[in-house]
């Protein structure tokens, strides 16, 4: 080969490292025995150079695999490596664990409702490089392929509106045929048709439930919540009659009861279901309008408080009718807050609020009972039952106890219920 030409490649490339540098090295997958930028002599470079036209016998480049084939085009030159970056997608990881979820769901906010019912908040978002939750179920919904897969089974036909009326009308209809018996009935006579109307009631609120948009999801209802509803209500007839007489020194013989209350708690029963169907209805429509959790929230939280502040002014009128009591008007506020807790998924908390509500009740008949126990200190247990009753009277009671639960049952739902994950179908 003559001075000065570019030397050859494959067989007859020179031995030397200056010309067998580092990236050829790196072309053949072996380590670099010279830096990239300063050549280096080898110690068993040739003493005389080959004569002109004249190729050297080839010798293969020490620690290194044959040479390239000379009659393949020469190899480009290696891109310069790219530094492990471990998973540069988290997102793909979370799109294969709730691949189902995004691939039948109809907007990104329904992602984004399932996400949050399982707990993802906007910092578990910024983990995976999202502002918020709804920016993470946006590229979900943007990344889960659905064009091979088949059509979403059509949605189950709605029950038939009509059906849910008349079952939500049931509870006032067999309150009113029992009303009307005790009226026109005397002695025993009057208190079968009182045991019998009970038991019409109960069934009949247990079949009201059951139906439209009072129903709980299958195995979301606590079987205890309907002992402890029907204690409170068997309370609003009785209770504050038994009171009365129980802090005189009684009970001597029946005590007065008052089921006037429980007619119009009754009756409000079919305005509770419409209020309920219409909070229903509107926050999942809010639900395909609404650009993220927060505005969806931020729309709820007035539809909610609207939508109990119209009940309880039906209720309000409803015993104006039948006799008002402010005890029956905080065990509807109570009943109302626990049903659309269950109804939305959140079973427990009404029922633990039930449950307080029914206790403290009971607690206050017992203290009084224990006062009478001849052991010193024992009057004390009495008092603050006593102070009670001789300011407000006897219904000032159930009206404290249950407005607190209530109360506390609306500070829950006004943080529960207008979660999107509250109101997506299971």
């Amino acid at each position: 080969m003559p001075e000065g030409d570019t030397p050859m490649r494959g067989s007859a490339a020179p031995t030397s490292p200056g010309a067998w540098d580092a990236r050829s090295e790196a072309l053949l997958g072996t380590p670099a025995l010279t830096p990239l930028a300063t050549e280096t002599p080898a110690p068993h470079a040739p003493e005389d150079p080959p004569p002109s036209g004249i190729a050297p016998p080839p010798t293969p480049a020490p620690d290194t695999a044959l040479p390239p084939d000379p009659d393949l085009p020469p190899d480009p030159a290696p891109a310069a490596p790219r530094a492990r970056r471990g998973n540069a997608d988290p997102v793909k990881v979370l799109m294969h664990r709730h691949r189902e979820l995004c691939a039948r769901a109809v907007d990104p906010l329904e992602i984004a409702a399932g996400l949050e019912a399982q707990g993802f908040t906007d910092r578990t978002a910024a983990r995976f490089r999202h502002r918020d939750v709804f920016s993470l179920a946006e590229e979900l919904y943007a990344r889960v392929p659905r064009g091979g897969e088949s059509a979403p089974p059509p949605a189950p036909v709605a029950p038939r509106t009509d059906a849910w009326v008349l079952a939500v009308l049931t509870p006032g209809a067999a309150a009113a045929l029992t009303g009307i018996g005790l009226a026109v009935t005397h002695g025993p006579v009057r208190l079968a048709v009182g045991a019998t109307g009970a038991l019409l009631l109960a069934g009949a609120l247990l079949f009201a439930v059951r139906r439209g948009p009072l129903r709980a999801p299958d195995g979301a209802a606590v079987p205890a919540a309907r002992l402890w509803t029907l204690w409170l209500l068997a309370y609003a007839v009785c209770g504050d009659g038994l009171l009365a007489q129980v802090l005189s020194g009684g009970p001597e013989g029946p005590w007065d009861l008052a089921p006037g209350p429980l007619l119009g708690l009754a009756l409000a029963v079919a305005p509770a279901a419409w209020c309920a169907q219409l909070f229903a209805n509107r926050a999942r429509r809010r639900i395909a309008d609404s650009r993220g959790l927060a505005d969806f929230a931020a729309g709820t939280r007035p539809l909610l408080l609207g939508t109990v502040t119209l009940q309880l002014l039906a209720l309000t009128v409803l015993l104006g009718l039948t006799g008002f009591s402010s005890g029956a008007l905080a065990l509807g506020a109570l009943l109302l807050f626990a049903r659309l807790l269950t109804v939305h998924g959140f079973p427990e908390t009404a029922t633990a609020a039930l449950a307080a509500a029914g206790a403290a009740e009971a607690l206050a008949l017992a203290s009084v009972l224990a006062a009478r126990v001849p052991v010193p200190g024992f009057d004390a247990l009495a008092a603050p039952v006593r102070a009670v009753v001789d300011a407000w009277g006897p219904g000032a009671v159930p009206t404290l106890v249950c407005g607190a639960a209530a109360l506390g049952l609306l500070a829950h739902a006004s943080g529960a219920l207008v979660r999107a994950s509250a109101h997506t179908a299971p």
